[in-house]
């Protein structure tokens, strides 16, 4: 193994196999709406966040099957969610009116059909807003005009299906997980494949990334969680949770969040390869069938750039948790009942809202069933506590204006 350079990564680090490319894919962005690499200021929500009314919380239903994934437009204006019916739907947060309807279609007709022929697993859009990115059970990456629902392109290459997107923020470059246990470069504006990235050695269960060229994932029940450095062609390898890691988000630059069937949700700092802070039994212990297990951890969310957190399982409520002590300690705050497999959640923007994806039954699987449950999306208002104006502490997750 070639020896790399000192740097705070240096303990952790590994080299990949070399990555097949797809020749001539160069790739040329404009960076025109990104505002640099660095982090802002950590900025303290949690204290401000305010429980929401249960009578205030919307539920828009459409889709016929669970929901399992959904995303938030970047001016907060639109939601478009996924569903195990291969459904896509784009919704109007003010009126939680439909503007889109894609249906899902039977299999092997991707083709003649617009959307999906299987179950949609993963979603991710571009921090412009113009690309959709939607993946699915039958290892098909569709790329969608996001202000139309007209779907693009195709991609394919992943040999299982895919169940994690993300597009690096300030581009339009795609990261995609699978359970092949590969990671996936591709070039969007230019329908173009670029690299495939190995290591896990389970399926790959969800998959992240913010403005640096690089992506983090969930393995699975092998038991990793992993920071790939794309330029490096190297990856860090972190370790902490003992059950199948289902769902991981970036809260910072710096940090990240996952969460496992075991039912733990850990924080990690990306320098460091054990958790910063672990919350064991996030969600309780449920009977199962007689014995006693932890509810399992179905997905994470951060408010980007703050010290905010929510996670969900089917434990009837969603969480909402502060990184305390400087991101070396998990605090819960407060639940929000809500019935069934919580397989999204995703904040907006601005921190005024919370979206959660629901289902009868989990996102991946079938091992058990919600009844009661309604597959649908919920919009949580998450108010602020009225405070005296200070450049301290911000109302909002926006840096304040200097003029």
């Amino acid at each position: 193994m070639p020896a790399t350079g000192p740097g705070p990564f240096s303990h952790l680090e590994c080299q990949l196999p070399a990555p097949r490319r797809r020749e001539g894919a160069v790739l040329r962005y404009s960076h025109a709406w990104e505002r640099g690499r660095g982090s802002p200021a950590h900025i303290l929500l949690s204290l401000q966040v305010q429980p929401p009314h249960p009578a205030s919380i919307r539920m828009l239903r459409g889709h016929q099957l669970p929901v399992t994934c959904l995303v938030i437009s970047p001016d907060d204006r639109f939601i478009f969610s996924a569903s195990k019916d291969g459904s896509l739907i784009k919704w109007e947060v003010e009126s939680g009116k439909r503007l889109c309807v894609v249906p899902g279609g039977k299999k092997g007709t991707e083709e003649r059909h617009m959307g999906h022929a299987s179950h949609v697993l993963c979603m991710a859009i571009s921090s412009d807003g113009k690309y959709l990115a939607t993946g699915d059970r039958n290892k098909l990456i569709m790329i969608w005009d996001a202000a139309t629902c007209k779907r693009l392109h195709i991609f394919t290459g992943h040999r299982d299906a895919v169940s994690g997107l993300s597009f690096r923020k300030g581009t339009h470059q795609l990261y995609s997980a699978s359970h092949d246990r590969c990671v996936k470069v591709w070039n969007v504006a230019e329908n173009a494949y670029v690299e495939t990235l190995f290591g896990h050695q389970d399926v790959i269960t969800g998959l992240d990334s913010l403005s640096r060229e690089c992506c983090v994932t969930a393995g699975g029940r092998d038991g990793t969680v992993r920071l790939w450095k794309i330029p490096e062609e190297s990856q860090l390898v972190f370790y902490g949770h003992q059950g199948s890691i289902d769902c991981i988000q970036l809260i910072n630059e710096e940090h990240m969040v996952s969460g496992a069937d075991d039912g733990s949700l850990a924080l990690w700092g990306l320098t460091k390869k054990k958790p910063l802070a672990l919350a064991r039994q996030a969600h309780g212990m449920q009977d199962a069938q007689g014995l006693q297990q932890p509810y399992w951890i179905s997905a994470v969310a951060a408010l980007r750039n703050s010290d905010l957190l929510a996670t969900g399982s089917h434990s009837a409520s969603v969480k909402l948790w502060k990184c305390g002590e400087g991101f070396r300690k998990l605090e819960p705050l407060w639940d929000i009942p809500l019935v069934g497999f919580v397989n999204s959640l995703t904040f907006s923007a601005a921190g005024d809202f919370l979206v959660a994806g629901l289902g009868q039954e989990h996102r991946l699987g079938r091992w058990w069933r919600v009844k009661e449950a309604k597959n649908s999306i919920c919009i949580i208002p998450l108010k602020r506590r009225a405070a005296a104006p200070s450049p301290e502490a911000p109302d909002s997750p926006e840096a304040p204006d200097s003029s």
